[in-house]
C-alpha cells in the first residue's frame, strides 16, 4: 500500500506540465475565436460590397486554397449562409473557452498552484512601493 501512494501523487513537473497544457488549449481557443471573428467581419464587408454589384458579374472565390470563378449570384448566398453560421461557431468556442477557464481554475485549486506575476513595476515604482514588490533595490 505504501508503495502505491507516491505513484498516484503527481510531481511538481507533471503538475506544471498539465497546467501548461491547459493554458495552451485556452490560448488556442482564444486564437480560433479571434480568427472566426475576423472571418465574420470580412464576410460582412464582402457581402455588403457584392450586394451593390450586378448578379451576373464574374467574381472569384478561394475554396480550399483554389481560386474559383463564379458569378455574384452564385457566391452571395454561400457567403450569407456562412455569415449566419459563424456567430454560432463563435458562441460555441466562447462556451468552450469559458469551460476551459473553469477547468484551469479547478486545476489550480486542486494542486494548490500559486501564480507569480511577471509584469513587475519599474525600479522607480519598486523603490516607492517595496511592500508590493518582490524586488530588492539597493543604493550603491
Amino acid at each position: 500500500m505504501a508503495k502505491s501512494a507516491p505513484k498516484s501523487k503527481k510531481s511538481n513537473e507533471e503538475i506544471f506540465a498539465g497546467f501548461q497544457t491547459l493554458r495552451a488549449e485556452q490560448r488556442q481557443l482564444g486564437s480560433k475565436i479571434s480568427e472566426l471573428q475576423m472571418d465574420l467581419n470580412e464576410h460582412k464587408i464582402v457581402i455588403e460590397t457584392l450586394r451593390g454589384v450586378e448578379a451576373t458579374r464574374k467574381c472569384f472565390r478561394m475554396v480550399g486554397g483554389v481560386l474559383v470563378e463564379r458569378t455574384v449570384a452564385d457566391v452571395l448566398p454561400e457567403l450569407e449562409t456562412n455569415c449566419e453560421q459563424l456567430p454560432r461557431a463563435i458562441r460555441t468556442l466562447e462556451e468552450q473557452l469559458s469551460k476551459k477557464g473553469e477547468e484551469i481554475n479547478a486545476y489550480i485549486e486542486c494542486h494548490d498552484i500559486r501564480i507569480q506575476r511577471t509584469d513587475r513595476p519599474p525600479a522607480e515604482e519598486a523603490a516607492q512601493q517595496p511592500a508590493k514588490s518582490n524586488v530588492l533595490v539597493t543604493s550603491g
